[in-house]
C-alpha cells in the first residue's frame, strides 16, 4: 500500500506548497479548487447536474473526458480527486508506459481485495495508447477494481476501443466561451495569492479582448499569454496598465485551434465540403481560410476538391474535374502562400457549379448488384474472340460495331442476362446558387 501511495504522487496533481505555487506556471497556480470556481462547463457541472451529483456523492462510473485543449479536463480530474474517498491515481500516457500501468493495475486489484477500497485511475491523453494497449484496462474495469477516467482531445469514437466506450460515460467539454474566458482572465489578474494580483498589472478593454481572442476557447493558452505579456511589460513595484499594441507586440500572432490529425481536422473539412455542396461560395471560402490558417496541408484540400468534382458535380459540369485537377497541380508547382489563390479559385468555381451526384449514385447502385449477384458471366457477344477456340465457343457472335450500326448499337445488351433492364445512371442537374437571377449580378469571376 505504501509503495502504491508513492507512485500515486504525480506532476499532474502535485501537493502545493508556498514555493511550488509561486514558481508554477500561472495556468497551474490558479486551477479551480472547487466547483464554484470551475467556469465554462455549467451545462454539465452546474449544481444539480447529474455528473456533479455523482462526483459529490462519490459514485462515479468510468468516464471519458473529451474536449479541446484548455477546456478543463485535467482540472475536472483534480476536483474529482479532492471529492472521492477512493484511491485516486493520476497517470499520463505521454510520460508513462504499459509496464508502469500494469503495476498500477495490479496494485489496484490488491487494494480492492485487501481493503475493499476502489481506485480511480485518471489517464491523461488516453488516445496515446493504441487499441491493443487499451485492452489492458478492460478486465479491471469490468471487475470493478478500477474506475477509469480517461482524458482526450481526440474523438473517442475513433481513438478509444468500443468495449471501453460501452463501459464508460463520455463527457464532452466545450471550448470555453468569451464570458468564461474573461472571468478566468480577471481572476488571474486580481488573485494576489495565486495569480498576478500582487504585480499590480491591469489591461485596457481592447487588450483584454485581444487576450481572450488569443486564447480561442483555450484557458491555458490565454493564461500563458497573459503571464508572458505581464512579464514583458510590468515594472516591479509600480502599477502597470497594458494596452493592445503591447499585447500585439508580445504575442505577435493569434494562433487558431487546429489539430491536423484530430477531430477539428475532420470538422473543418466536413464544413468545407458541405458548403460547396450547398453552392455557398462564402461559407466554402471561410472554411478554406480556417484550414489554411490552421496549417492544413494544401494538397489534402486539393485532393478533396478532386473527389468533390466527380462526386457532387459530375456530368453537370465536366470541366469541374479539370479545374480541380489543375488546382492540385498548381498547389504542387506554386506552393504556399501563393497557392492559396489557386485553392480559392477552385473553391469558388466548385461551389457555384451546377450539382449532380448521378455518377456517384450510379456507382453505388452498380456496386450493390455486383456484390449481391456475384460473378455473373460476361454476355458472349461482348467477349473478344482472340483465338479459334473462342470463336467456336461463340465469343463475339452477334456483336454489332457501333460505328457501323445506323442506331449506334444503342439497343445492344450490355448487362448480364440476370440484370437486363437495370438503370443505374439517372442524370440530374441541381441548380447552383449562382444560377438564380438575383445572384448573377453579384458574381463577377474572371473565368
Amino acid at each position: 500500500m505504501e509503495h502504491f501511495e508513492s507512485q500515486a504522487q504525480s506532476d499532474l496533481f502535485p501537493q502545493p506548497d508556498a514555493s511550488s505555487v509561486r514558481h508554477a506556471p500561472l495556468a497551474d497556480r490558479i486551477r479551480p479548487q472547487d466547483f464554484a470556481d470551475f467556469l465554462g462547463q455549467e451545462e454539465i457541472l452546474a449544481e444539480g447536474q447529474p455528473l456533479r451529483r455523482a462526483i459529490e456523492g462519490d459514485r462515479l462510473p468510468s468516464l471519458i473526458l473529451w474536449g479541446p485543449p484548455g477546456s478543463g479536463k485535467t482540472t475536472l480530474a483534480g476536483l474529482i480527486a479532492r471529492k472521492t474517498r477512493a484511491a485516486f491515481v493520476p497517470f499520463s500516457a505521454v510520460l508513462n508506459g504499459i509496464p508502469e500501468l500494469r503495476n498500477l493495475l495490479k496494485t489496484a486489484q490488491q487494494r480492492r481485495k485487501v481493503s475493499g477500497q476502489r481506485t480511480l485511475l485518471f489517464v491523461d491523453e488516453i488516445h496515446r495508447f493504441n487499441k491493443a494497449q487499451q485492452d489492458a484496462f478492460l478486465p479491471y474495469v469490468e471487475r470493478g477494481e478500477i474506475t477509469l477516467i480517461g482524458a482526450t482531445t481526440q474523438n473517442p469514437s475513433f481513438e478509444v476501443i468500443a468495449p471501453l466506450l460501452s463501459r464508460s460515460m463520455v463527457v464532452v467539454l466545450q471550448p470555453l466561451n468569451d464570458e468564461a474566458m474573461g472571468r478566468i482572465l480577471d481572476r488571474a489578474l486580481t488573485d494576489a495569492e495565486r495569480g498576478l494580483g500582487s504585480s499590480q498589472v491591469s489591461l485596457t478593454p481592447s487588450a483584454r479582448h485581444l487576450l481572450i481572442e488569443y486564447g480561442n476557447g483555450d484557458a491555458r493558452s490565454m493564461l500563458t499569454g497573459v503571464e508572458f505579456v505581464a512579464g514583458e511589460c510590468a515594472v516591479e513595484g509600480t502599477s502597470t496598465t497594458i494596452d493592445r499594441p503591447q499585447v500585439e507586440q508580445a504575442l505577435k500572432k493569434k494562433t487558431l485551434r487546429y489539430d491536423r490529425d484530430g477531430d477539428e481536422h475532420y470538422n473543418l473539412i466536413s464544413a468545407y465540403i458541405k458548403s460547396m455542396r450547398d453552392s455557398d461560395p462564402d461559407g466554402a471560402v471561410y472554411w478554406l481560410a480556417r484550414m489554411l490558417e490552421g496549417g492544413e496541408d494544401p494538397k489534402f484540400i486539393a485532393r478533396r476538391m478532386i473527389i468533390f468534382a466527380s462526386e457532387d458535380i459530375g456530368s453537370a459540369d465536366p470541366q469541374a474535374l479539370l479545374i480541380a485537377s489543375a488546382v492540385f497541380r498548381a498547389v504542387e508547382v506554386v506552393g504556399l502562400p501563393e497557392a492559396q489563390i489557386n485553392l480559392a479559385h477552385g473553391t469558388t468555381y466548385l461551389a457555384t457549379a451546377p450539382k449532380s451526384n448521378a455518377s456517384y449514385t450510379a456507382l453505388l447502385a452498380a456496386n450493390k448488384d455486383a456484390k449481391e449477384y456475384g460473378n455473373l458471366g460476361v454476355p458472349l457477344h461482348l467477349r473478344n474472340a482472340v483465338t479459334s477456340l473462342m470463336k467456336d465457343l461463340a465469343y463475339g457472335k452477334g456483336y454489332r460495331y457501333a460505328h457501323d450500326d445506323p442506331s449506334g448499337a444503342k439497343d445492344q445488351a450490355h448487362l448480364p442476362q440476370e440484370l437486363q433492364g437495370r438503370k443505374y445512371y439517372h442524370p440530374q442537374n441541381l441548380p447552383s446558387r449562382s444560377s438564380k437571377e438575383d445572384d448573377k449580378e453579384d458574381l463577377n469571376y474572371p473565368w
